[in-house]
């Protein structure tokens, strides 16, 4: 089952809409987090060490529905933390649904059997399932053995039920092309919607600092992906000037303000990745308060290293608007994966070092 007509008609309307207003900051997925607790406890995780009075709060039905409409994005990502474990979490859910905006539930899948029936098919409502590879690899990185076979378990019940389903990958350290391929062609063989995809960001609040790749490194591996992938039929729930920027071939600046992010502290300053920057009264106050010239991959070190899709693809989709053309080719042809890179832009802060630290997607579907 592919991305509903609906839904493409939708955000594309929105867009233009953006546009022929003038508006120069909008967002475009709203990053609605309700609750930090998880029943994991991933090595990349930049929630868990959080004291338990912050790990029990929770973002009420009513405080989320409000983030909905002060934001006004046309879709929804609910990340966590793990937000089937959210008591009310069908009841805002549902609300959203209410108000036809599109949302992605994200969940590790290990409460989707038991909770599923909470919930009612919808175009509006997509599971978005965590997999971070094949079985070996992701239970590696949740830090536990098992939860690839539940997740995959939960998955198949999930489209059996007539839900949609998509898988959010994160690549860490130590992955290889071949391996990451071979996981994609599994992904598409259980059938799920598409797939996003993307290097982990190096959380300052993460347990392990050692498994995010950094650098060249993240795009050496994507254009080995792609490159193999010429051949297959993935589908990537990314826009193609994102796949192209991964592979090294576009030179882009984030877009914070695209992702805007509702969690129990507030609206967090400057988007869904830094937790340390402070936080808004209200999305108006985040748009207007937020110092947005301190941030990004040359003004920042902590930015150094992203190329989350919360920071770029709303960038790359800005791109798309002003140039169709060059969107359109490379669409057709696909991420070059060989060549000259494109050139990074050099840092306007003085570290020393470009090595220093530093989450779906857009409902683009682009076959690699």
């Amino acid at each position: 089952m592919g991305v509903p007509l609906r839904q493409q008609l939708a955000v594309g309307s929105y867009l233009l809409k953006q546009k022929i207003k003038g508006v120069k900051k909008y967002p475009l997925v709203l990053m609605l987090e309700p609750l930090f607790r998880c029943n994991l406890a991933c090595s990349g995780c930049g929630k868990i060490d959080y004291p338990d009075d912050i790990l029990d709060k929770r973002l009420t039905v009513e405080e989320c529905l409000q983030a909905v409409d002060e934001c006004g994005a046309p879709m929804v990502s609910i990340p966590g933390g793990e937000p089937l474990l959210h008591k009310d979490m069908p009841k805002i859910v549902e609300g959203i649904v209410a108000r036809k905006k599109f949302v992605y539930l994200c969940t590790n899948a290990l409460l989707l059997k038991k909770r599923i029936g909470d919930y009612t098919p919808s175009p509006y409502l997509t599971f978005s399932v965590h997999l971070d590879g094949n079985q070996e690899r992701h239970d590696a990185s949740v830090c536990q053995d098992g939860v690839f076979e539940r997740a995959v378990e939960a998955i198949k019940l999930a489209l059996d039920k007539g839900f949609r389903v998509t898988v959010n990958c994160t690549l860490f350290q130590g992955e290889n092309a071949p391996e990451v391929a071979e996981f994609l062609d599994y992904a598409m063989e259980l059938g799920v919607e598409g797939i996003t995809i993307a290097p982990g960001f190096s959380y300052e609040r993460a347990p392990r600092q050692d498994v995010f790749i950094k650098g060249k490194d993240v795009k050496e591996l994507f254009r080995g992906i792609f490159k193999i992938g010429k051949n297959r039929k993935w589908k990537l729930n990314h826009s193609s000037l994102y796949l192209d920027f991964l592979a090294g071939n576009q030179s882009y600046d984030c877009t914070p303000w695209g992702n805007p992010t509702r969690n129990v502290f507030g609206w967090q300053k400057p988007c869904y990745l830094l937790s340390d920057e402070g936080y808004a009264d209200s999305f108006k106050d985040l748009l207007e308060e937020t110092p947005w010239e301190k941030y990004g991959t040359v003004n920042n070190p902590k930015c150094a290293n992203c190329m989350a899709h919360c920071g770029y693809e709303a960038t790359a989709v800005e791109d798309m608007l002003k140039h169709p053309i060059k969107a359109l080719l490379t669409s057709v042809r696909g991420p070059k994966t060989e060549g000259e890179m494109a050139p990074e832009k050099a840092p306007v802060y003085d570290d020393g070092d470009r090595s220093l630290p530093n989450i779906a997607g857009i409902p683009v579907r682009t076959e690699v």
